[in-house]
């Protein structure tokens, strides 16, 4: 006798998914545009005003370099290529760990917290622009609407 150990997923989790998936396609169309706009206003990738903005608000204004790339989302080699643009930029510097010589810390620098200064507000701005505007009707048809599907997760947990 064969036994399926594989149950077919329930109508609950696959409604979950598909309003996983419209969350996601809403989130990419607002950080595409954020991207696009930090890049050409501010000569900034998103990944490192992100890292700029963390490590400005750490109480020593660094992190260990695996620390950041956790919270940027990258693993530890992409992330110390970030911190490579932003030493290039003179957005932050790496440091050793004085107390254990193999950690290394990256460390925002003054012109690292005037730009994040600088550009914090119009983030925010932009950030609500564009939500609003992935709200409602787009291009390809499909009507978002960003409330439901983030309440339709909440509920779901």
């Amino acid at each position: 006798m064969h036994m399926d150990l594989v149950s077919e997923p329930s109508a609950h989790a696959d409604s979950i998914g598909d309003t996983w998936s419209r969350a996601v396609a809403a989130v990419a169309a607002v950080e595409s545009g954020l991207s696009k706009w930090m890049q050409s206003t501010y000569g900034i990738g998103m990944t490192e005003f992100r890292a700029a903005m963390l490590l400005s608000r750490t109480p020593k204004r660094e992190l260990r370099i695996n620390d950041l790339a956790t919270r940027v989302g990258l693993n530890q080699s992409s992330c110390t290529r970030l911190v490579g643009r932003m030493e290039d930029k003179g957005l932050a510097f790496r440091d050793t760990c004085p107390d254990d010589g193999r950690g290394v810390y990256a460390v925002i620098t003054d012109a690292g917290l005037e730009t994040v200064d600088r550009i914090r507000e119009a983030y925010s701005s932009k950030a609500h622009e564009l939500l609003i505007a992935a709200d409602g009707p787009q291009p390809g048809g499909e009507d978002v609407d960003i409330r439901r599907i983030l309440t339709a997760l909440i509920d779901s947990i």
